[in-house]
């Protein structure tokens, strides 16, 4: 469902993403890990259509992202990093305002906007401005509207950072009820995401591609078996300590 050929980016003689290649298939959860500067953000904004690559692309359910971009980002959800919306709105307004954006009108955009509000857990707010609400509420409005379309493929940056326990909790158990019929990827460099929600890992560094595999294989990787110990090693050069 989606495939991402030999993606590069460049920001002048800086080379923040150096030929990334995977693909997700439709029930799989990919979280895409690294430190902080290692290109996820990078890669997933390319991924979306929302930055240019230098070289390279990516297929979302057989369209091309470069040439074919309309029918690329008809198939996806995003939920960008800091979950951005207009804060103003109403909750229920802001939802309808996204599913008119997305074609629906009339009926079906009200069935739309009630089915994610119910998805979402968002009915004690669904009538409260956006600004009003915590910031594990605002994380579920902008969830809502990643998928009021239905998207085959989900893409989201960074999804549970800043919340707390029980916040991450209700998000990450959103994203296992919708996985059976999606392709979903979670860039976060929260461990835990990994064995909280993830089928399979990548790890990437330095805008490169270090570790590809399920939870228990890249544990394997150490003799400790811990995560963390392999994310040390692979992302700053084999110094776990």
């Amino acid at each position: 469902m989606l495939k991402v050929e030999n993606l590069k980016k460049n920001f002048g003689s800086f080379e923040a993403v150096k030929g990334i290649s995977f693909t997700v298939k439709k029930g799989e959860v990919l979280g895409f890990l690294g430190p902080n500067g290692a290109g996820k953000s990078t890669t997933m904004r390319m991924i979306t259509g929302f930055l240019p690559p230098t070289s390279g692309t990516a297929v979302i359910c057989g369209h091309d992202i470069s040439t074919d971009a309309v029918a690329a980002k008809a198939a996806i959800g995003y939920l960008p990093e800091s979950a951005p919306s207009y804060r103003a709105m109403v909750v229920e307004e802001y939802l309808n305002f996204i599913a008119q954006i997305r074609g629906f009108s009339g009926r079906v955009a009200r069935e739309k906007v009630e089915a994610v509000i119910a998805k979402a857990h968002l009915e004690p707010v669904a009538k409260k401005t956006i600004e009003t609400l915590s910031k594990g509420y605002r994380q579920r409005t902008c969830f809502a509207q990643a998928i009021i379309h239905d998207p085959k493929v989900l893409i989201m940056d960074e999804p549970t950072d800043g919340l707390d326990p029980n916040q991450k909790f209700t998000v990450r158990e959103m994203i296992k009820e919708m996985s059976a019929e999606k392709a979903i990827v979670i860039s976060t460099h929260i461990l835990e995401e990994v064995d909280a929600v993830c089928t399979r890992a990548i790890v990437i560094a330095g805008g490169e591609i270090k570790a590809d595999g399920t939870p228990s294989a890249l544990k394997a990787m150490d003799p400790s078996g811990k995560l963390d110990v392999v994310f040390r090693n692979l992302t700053n050069g084999g110094n776990s300590k």
